[in-house]
C-alpha cells in the first residue's frame, strides 16, 4: 500500500483521494485518535470558513454516508474540524479499516538499502519503522505528519536559550487553553507571551479575558519586532475577515494599556525564580529581566527531519521544505502576494515516490493554508496513480486576501503592489514572525506574484 504518515485533515484527505483512485493505502497516526494534534488547539477558532476547510473529493465520500456539510461561511474551531470533518473521514467504512492509531513512525527508509545505495533502489519498497518495533512496507510514502510536535524555542536565534529546557514546567508552547482547560495555571499570575504572529494574538486575547475574571492576572507581551506597525496585519483589507479582526483586536488591546509590551526584546536566558521564572534579555540593546509565573512561547514550528535520515531528500537550506518550493514561499521575499500554486512537481524529492505534504511541506515558512494541503494531496495522489496531467493541473481555489503580516504600503494595491498570501496558517498554530519582511514593512524587494486565480485561468 501507499503509507500516509499522519491522520490529520491533510493525511485523511490524501486517503480519500487514494480511495477514489483505487490505490491501497495505510494511514499511520501517532495519536490515540485521528486529528490528535488538532485537538491540542481545538479551542481556537480558524480564520477560514468551511468552504476552504473541507476537500471536495472527501466531501463527496462523506456524503455517501449521509454526512451533512457545515454552513459554508461558518468558521470552525479546531474541535469542529475534527468532529465534523476529520473524525467522520477516519470512521468512514472504506477508510477506517486502513487507519492505525498509536502508530508513531520513527524512521523511514528503503528495504535493504541505506541512503548511499543506488542500483535497484527504486524497485525496493519503503520500510516504515514504528516506535513499537514493528516495520511496515509501502510502495510509496506521503508524509503528512505536520509540525505541531516540534515548536520553535524562545531564543531569537532559533536555539533554546540557557535554562529553557530546565524550566520546561513553567513554559508552554503553541496556544494553551488559558480560559478553560489551563485556566488554573494562569489565573492570578504574571504570564509572558513570546511571539508576534496570530498564535500570539489568540493567547493574548484569551489572557485578557482571563484577567477580567481573575484579579491579579498580568500579561507581558515580548516581541522581536522592531516596528509594531508591521505586526497587526491587514485589518479590514483582509479578505479572511476573522484574521483581519484578530489583528485589529490585538492592536486595540495594546493601545488600551491593559498589558505590557516589550519590543524589540531578545531573550538570552531563563532561570528559576521562586515559584516562577526570571527571563533575562535585551530590550533595545539594554539588559533587562522580567519575572513571571509562566511563559507561553508562540514562535512557530519546524519539521521533524530525523525520521528521514535514510531518505534522499533535497531541502531548502533555511526553510527546510523541498528546494523547488522554497523560493515560492520564502517569507524573506514573499511576505506579500497570493499563495503560489504547486503540487507533485514542486513537492518531489530525489527519493522516488516519497512526498511531504501539509504543514510539514512548508518547513519553517509561516504561510501554510489548509486548502493548500488539500490541493497537494490531490496532485500527489494523481501522480502516484500515473495521471500526470491531473497532477500538473492547478485546482486550488482561494480567496484573494488582504495584507498578510505587514502593513500595506500607502497607495499600493494590498502590499508590495499586490494582494497578500492567503491565510497565515489555517489553524493559527504557526508563528507569523517573518524575519526580514516583518522588520521592514513589506520587505519584498521584488514585484508581488500575480494572483493565483489569474494564473490558473491562463493555464
Amino acid at each position: 500500500p501507499v503509507a500516509v504518515v499522519g491522520g490529520g485533515p491533510v493525511g485523511l484527505t490524501a486517503a480519500a483521494h487514494l480511495l477514489a483512485r483505487g490505490i491501497p493505502f495505510a494511514v499511520l497516526e501517532a495519536g490515540a485518535e485521528v486529528g490528535a494534534a488538532v485537538r491540542q488547539w481545538g479551542h481556537v477558532a480558524m480564520f477560514s470558513p468551511w468552504r476552504y476547510t473541507a476537500d471536495k473529493v472527501a466531501r463527496q465520500l462523506l456524503e455517501t454516508t449521509g454526512w451533512q456539510a457545515p454552513p459554508q461561511d461558518a468558521l470552525p474551531t479546531g474541535n469542529d474540524l475534527v468532529d465534523r470533518y476529520v473524525a467522520p473521514l477516519g470512521r468512514h467504512p472504506a477508510i477506517a479499516p486502513h487507519v492505525r492509531l498509536n502508530a508513531r513512525v520513527t524512521a523511514i527508509g528503503r528495504k535493504d538499502f541505506d541512503k548511499v545505495g543506488t542500483k535497484g533502489r527504486d524497485e525496493q519498497p519503503f520500510e516504515l519503522h514504528l516506535d513499537s518495533g514493528e516495520v511496515i512496507e509501502a510502495r510509496a510514502v506521503i508524509d503528512a505528519s505536520g509540525t505541531w510536535s516540534r515548536p520553535n524555542p524562545a531564543g531569537s536565534g532559533g536555539l533554546a536559550v540557557a535554562g529553557e529546557r530546565e524550566n520546561a514546567a513553567h513554559i508552554a508552547y503553541g496556544i494553551p487553553d488559558v480560559k478553560s482547560g489551563a485556566r488554573a495555571r494562569y489565573a492570578g499570575k504574571h504570564a509572558v507571551v513570546v511571539g508576534s504572529g496570530h498564535s500570539a494574538f489568540n493567547v493574548i486575547l484569551d489572557l485578557l479575558t482571563l484577567a477580567e475574571q481573575a484579579p491579579g492576572t498580568q500579561i507581558t507581551w515580548v516581541m522581536r519586532r522592531e516596528n509594531l506597525a508591521t505586526v497587526w496585519g491587514g485589518g479590514a483589507a483582509d479578505a479572511l475577515e476573522a484574521r483581519g479582526e484578530l489583528g485589529a483586536r490585538a492592536k486595540a488591546a495594546v493601545e488600551s494599556g491593559r498589558l505590557t509590551v516589550l519590543s524589540p526584546y531578545r531573550i538570552r536566558a531563563i532561570a528559576k525564580a521562586g515559584d516562577g521564572l526570571a527571563i533575562t534579555g535585551a530590550l533595545r540593546g539594554v539588559e533587562s529581566t522580567v519575572n513571571a509565573g509562566e511563559m507561553i512561547v508562540c514562535t512557530g514550528f519546524r519539521p521533524d527531519l530525523a525520521m528521514l535520515n535514510e531518505i534522499r531528500v533535497t531541502m531548502d537550506p533555511w526553510l527546510e521544505c523541498t528546494s523547488a518550493l522554497g523560493p515560492l514561499i520564502d517569507p524573506n521575499e514573499h511576505s506579500c502576494g497570493t499563495v503560489r500554486p504547486h503540487g507533485a512537481k514542486e513537492l518531489a524529492h530525489p527519493e522516488k515516490d516519497f512526498f511531504v505534504i501539509g504543514m510539514k511541506s512548508y518547513g519553517r515558512a509561516p504561510t501554510f493554508l489548509l486548502a493548500t494541503g488539500f490541493e497537494q494531496a490531490r496532485s500527489v495522489v494523481a501522480f502516484l496513480a500515473g495521471d500526470l496531467a491531473a497532477a500538473a493541473r492547478v485546482e486550488l481555489e482561494l480567496p484573494e486576501t488582504g495584507v498578510c503580516n505587514s502593513t500595506a504600503v500607502a497607495g499600493a494595491a494590498g502590499c508590495c503592489g499586490g494582494p497578500a498570501p492567503a491565510e497565515v496558517d489555517a489553524c493559527c498554530v504557526k508563528d507569523a514572525d517573518a524575519k526580514a519582511a516583518g522588520e521592514s514593512g513589506c520587505g519584498c524587494g521584488t514585484p508581488a506574484p500575480q494572483p493565483l486565480l489569474q494564473i490558473a485561468s491562463r493555464r
